[in-house]
């Protein structure tokens, strides 16, 4: 069985990218490391033919930072199938006031907010897994 592609956003400087990208690493070093591996957006939007020719037709979850969805939008570019979508931003709905951090470090409550986000990711890994078999 494949494992779930799971792709955050670059949004270098932003605290919402930096909130993407460590909930990606927690699912997949972590939470689903078994089940889901991560790929970097940048040789997927590049069109790096090895990258892409892996998420084309895959099961993928994109982790976006804020409503360009890029990480979305080129998953599904690539060929990929985006089966979760998720926006660090929108966890901070649950959060009002909250200060996560900056674009290079999280606060504690940011770190808290992102391991939320990690923890239902690595769910909608499981519930992908289970659909598959």
């Amino acid at each position: 069985m494949s494992k779930v592609i799971v792709v955050p956003c670059s949004g270098i400087g932003k605290v919402y990218g930096l909130m993407a990208r460590e909930a990606a690493l927690a699912v997949t070093d972590h939470l689903a490391k078994e089940t889901s591996e991560t790929i970097c957006l940048a040789h997927i939007v590049t069109g790096d033919e090895e990258v892409t020719g892996k998420v084309c037709g895959q099961s993928c979850i994109s982790i976006d930072g804020c409503a360009s969805l890029c990480s979305f939008h080129s998953l599904e570019a690539a060929g990929g199938i985006v089966k979760g979508k998720f926006r660090s931003v929108d966890e901070m709905r649950f959060h009002r006031g909250a200060n996560p951090g900056t674009g290079s470090d999280l606060t504690e409550v940011g770190w808290q907010i992102t391991d939320e986000l990690a923890a239902k990711i690595a769910v909608k890994v499981d519930e992908i897994q289970k659909e598959a078999k």
